[in-house]
């Protein structure tokens, strides 16, 4: 594999430069010839002049193309609008096809049908690559039709783009089509000699808290934790809704999981409504943090990557890589793309939105640089290539933010940790550690209106408790009441598991739920739990008993008559001699 990168000037030079290719290329063995054209320019004369020129100078050349917010060249941002790609591919056995769709939200099932076709035709595809307008489109159900493809496939690229990201005029073009906004490229590659690794670099971190997106439909988040998505941007970054709402948010887009993947999404405007404009789809219900941006961790993950990807020896690199990266780094943008250019000539341009697949599923990304390195043959070895990262970006000294971010961090986990404590504990009995009467009566309640007749409660009460208090002191009867509490804990686990609960009904009072069709067993379960705790000795009290008494639910019980009923059970036991499970 072979790769040459220009930066376009005029037609007169470009065509003069595609004839010493052609030349080139009648000298070696080649089995495709592929242009990349990236453009910062929605003039499509020009496209056309240069389009021309390939056709003439090599007219079994493939080519594919859009427009950018900005040009990857050499691994670093051009300086040029237009850069051309050159790839030629050396063995015979690569192969390269390119198919170009119409694509709207109404025809995206025909369009993957339509490709799905096409790669059953060439058997020899191993990856597809794409450049897609996704301007006022979602792409959920694109990237998800997408992941249907047959799994041992590659799935990447990037979204057209301008150079104004205010603009909405983007086109992608092929020699399988025309100029075209609403349009898809696919190139196809494969072989049984061509080796393909992806991979994708986001670098911002998790911060802070985490937030329920409560509502949200499309790329619109109206509302997290049930209040104004915007208010979270203001509340905590002071960050006010005006002209330069989309620059102070880059640092801080959201983090959140999906398809088991941490995913960015960056908002881009905020709306009168208190509503976030994202740049991409965002699920309801999921929990979502704001993450932070800063180049001493971004670079740590780049470096991270760029290691894999070195171990892979590629021959050429393609870039797609989020415009909001750009934005943040400004004219130091090349910190990040660079060191890949010291493995491998490196080409690509930013996007509105890059794709990568992982994992089988097909994902939209944003503010994330994927990376596909390829590979014609075996490596070798002796001519693994080095790589070059600045060492003084790693000197040892972390940044202030990174610092900061860490402290906040470890200051947000202690206060989860504590507030789940205080949960836990609101709920509770600090004697037993079992659950405290609130929150066993409220279980019932939820229990019986899931499970109705399959719910079964169990009563129980310490025989002569106040004999055990009176004789042997509190602290005694504070130990049967834990023995006690021990015991039901292990009976309930060895017998029903997560389908009964125990809970302090009050003072030496316990109440069980057993539901599902365990709720049956219910009376053998308490004839268990009485015969086990009658074996268990304590140090001064000796052994004790304990009364029960069982009950299931009617079809016309509430929490209250079920409760009343276990209790009168109960009551007969006692009643009636004790020691022993009464059921009604």
């Amino acid at each position: 594999m072979k790769q040459l990168q220009f930066e376009y000037d005029n037609s007169e030079s470009f065509r003069r430069e595609v004839k010493k290719l052609s030349q080139w290329s009648k000298t070696i063995i080649n089995s495709a010839v592929v242009f990349d054209i990236y453009t910062e320019t929605l003039d499509t004369n020009k496209i056309a002049e240069i389009t021309s020129v390939i056709g003439d100078e090599i007219p079994h050349a493939l080519y594919r193309g859009c427009s950018t917010n900005g040009n990857i060249y050499q691994g670093d941002l051009s300086k040029s609008e237009t850069c051309i790609v050159c790839t030629m591919f050396e063995y015979p056995d690569t192969r390269v096809d390119i198919l170009q769709y119409h694509l709207t939200g109404e025809n995206e099932k025909q369009v993957v049908a339509q490709l799905d076709k096409e790669i059953k035709k060439r058997p020899w595809v191993k990856a597809v690559e794409m450049l897609v307008d996704i301007r006022g489109m979602s792409m959920t159900g694109f990237c998800n039709d997408l992941s249907e493809l047959d799994e041992s496939l590659k799935i990447y690229g990037g979204g057209a783009f301008g150079p104004d990201i205010d603009d909405r005029s983007v086109y992608v073009f092929s020699s399988a089509g025309e100029c075209s906004s609403k349009a898809v490229v696919f190139m196809l590659l494969g072989g049984k000699d061509l080796h393909i690794k992806t991979t994708h670099i986001t670098g911002w971190k998790p911060l802070g808290r985490e937030l329920i997106v409560t509502r949200a439909e499309g790329s619109t988040i109206y509302e997290l934790d049930g209040k104004p998505a915007y208010d979270t941007y203001y509340k905590y970054l002071n960050i006010k809704n005006d002209k330069h709402f989309f620059s102070n948010t880059l640092e801080f887009p959201f983090f959140y999981e999906h398809n088991g993947l941490s995913i960015l999404r960056a908002p881009i405007a905020a709306h009168s409504d208190g509503s976030l404009q994202m740049t991409a789809d965002v699920d309801q219900n999921v929990k979502a943090r704001i993450a932070y941006g800063d180049p001493w961790t971004i670079l740590n993950s780049v470096k991270t990557s760029a290691y894999k990807i070195h171990d892979f020896q590629p021959q050429a690199i393609h870039i797609y890589s989020c415009a909001a990266r750009r934005t943040f780094w400004g004219d130091e943008i090349a910190k990040e793309s660079q060191p890949f250019q010291s493995m491998a000539p490196t080409s690509g341009f930013y996007t509105s939105g890059e794709f990568l697949r992982t994992d089988g599923s097909v994902n939209q990304h944003n503010v994330t640089l994927v990376v596909a390195a390829m590979r014609e043959g075996d490596p070798i070895e002796s001519e693994k290539t080095d790589f070059e990262m600045p060492e003084e970006i790693f000197s040892g000294k972390v940044s202030m933010i990174n610092r900061l971010a860490t402290f906040i961090e470890a200051a947000t986990e202690e206060l989860a940790r504590a507030n789940a404590k205080l949960e836990e504990m609101a709920v509770t009995d600090g004697l037993t550690q079992l659950y405290n009467r609130a929150e066993i009566q409220r279980r019932i309640t939820v229990n019986l209106e899931k499970y109705g007749e399959q719910t079964a409660l169990i009563m129980l009460d310490a025989d002569n408790f106040k004999r055990v208090n009176d004789t042997f002191g509190h602290n005694e009867g504070d130990n049967v009441l834990k023995g006690l509490s021990a015991m039901l804990k292990r009976v309930i686990d060895e017998t029903v598991g997560e389908k009964g609960k125990a809970g302090r009904w009050g003072g030496e009072e316990f109440m069980i739920y057993i539901v599902g069709e365990n709720a049956s067993k219910a009376p053998e379960i308490a004839e268990r739990m009485r015969a086990e705790f009658e074996k268990i000795s304590f140090p001064e009290a000796g052994t004790q008993t304990v009364s029960l008494g069982v009950t299931a639910a009617k079809a016309d019980d509430t929490t209250d008559s079920l409760c009343m009923r276990v209790d009168n059970a109960l009551y007969k036991a006692k009643k009636t001699g004790k020691n022993k499970v009464v059921v009604v």
